[in-house]
């Protein structure tokens, strides 16, 4: 999972799973990361974004916090639980403030032509080259470009499902129907088709050749 890391080289890891992104009617938008494969095993991590701007990261230990505190940018990092259970269409995540349930329709023509691309294929950093343009002019979405840290990212998408329905509580408070990911997300330069969705992605990090230590918002465990 982890490229070559000898000495004059930059180092690639790989992450495999889904990436779900969802808004509500009071601006609350929620971006889960639910990682099969990954440098850390298996883990899910959440994004959260509050109507006034606020930026939370929800990772389950503080290596995965840490990293990606390190890769996209947050105003607080909560070290907590985070829980995500599939059956069938239907999925439940919890994590710190956060509970989510959400159910995926059936797969529409992009998800179709997602998925007839060979996953070694979309796997490919290269292969972004040819799906920025597409990515960004029918979803609004980037597949490749800087992250923080002197960090760089491709994503390779393998399927894309439509959140047909979910119902978001934050704080102990309902967060309104679902809606559109808008405005969009301010976590790094990635973000989140604006129609609600589940996007399963290959995505490739490389990190400088000399990584120096980097300052993040102050990380709390619950």
């Amino acid at each position: 999972m982890t490229g070559d890391a000898r000495p004059g080289r930059r180092t690639r890891t790989r992450f495999e799973g889904w990436i779900l992104g969802t808004g509500t009617a009071s601006g609350t938008r929620v971006v889960l990361g639910h990682w099969g494969r990954s440098p850390f095993g298996r883990f899910s991590d959440v994004m959260v974004e509050r109507a006034d701007g606020h930026r939370l990261l929800l990772a389950p230990s503080r290596r995965t916090a840490d990293f990606i505190a390190a890769t996209y940018s947050f105003d607080d990092v909560e070290v907590t639980p985070v829980t995500v259970r599939v059956a069938g269409r239907h999925w439940q995540i919890t994590a710190g403030p956060l509970d989510l349930r959400l159910t995926t329709g059936p797969r529409g023509p992009m998800g179709r032509l997602l998925r007839a691309v060979p996953a070694p294929l979309a796997a490919r950093p290269a292969w972004t080259v040819l799906t920025y343009p597409p990515a960004r002019l029918l979803l609004g979405v980037r597949t490749r470009g800087s992250a923080g840290g002197g960090r760089r990212e491709w994503y390779g998408a393998l399927d894309l499902l439509p959140v047909v329905s979910a119902t978001t509580v934050y704080d102990g408070r309902d967060q309104g129907p679902l809606a559109p990911v808008a405005p969009p997300v301010r976590f790094g330069f990635g973000s989140t088709p604006r129609a609600p969705s589940a996007v399963r992605v290959v995505t490739t990090v490389e990190l400088p050749r000399s990584p120096g230590p980097r300052r993040g918002p102050a990380t709390r465990t619950s």
